[in-house]
């Protein structure tokens, strides 16, 4: 499915598979959530949209049931913490 970048609220992409009838939108945060059963004149009016996050919000979000696809974390998951570059002069 191709992912169309996007800066409206807290979404960053959104994309449609007009075959599955599947509309999948990328948060801010990292998920990624798949929508099922969306027509195509919903996808067309939602990427379209002047807001596209309001559209969300009152179109999408609580009306189709939807599947988290994916997540990744905005910020690093790492447990090491970051070498500061000034412990070597200060040691």
């Amino acid at each position: 499915m191709e992912m169309m970048r996007t800066h409206s609220g807290k979404l960053r992409a959104i994309g449609y598979d007009a075959g599955k009838r599947t509309l999948r939108v990328t948060l801010e945060d990292g998920n990624t959530l798949e929508y099922t059963n969306v027509g195509e004149s919903l996808w067309r009016d939602f990427k379209n949209a002047g807001a596209q996050w309001s559209y969300y919000r009152d179109n999408i979000e609580d009306t189709f049931s939807c599947l988290r696809v994916s997540h990744q974390a905005a910020t690093s998951s790492s447990s090491v913490p970051a070498r500061n570059p000034l412990d070597d002069l200060f040691k």
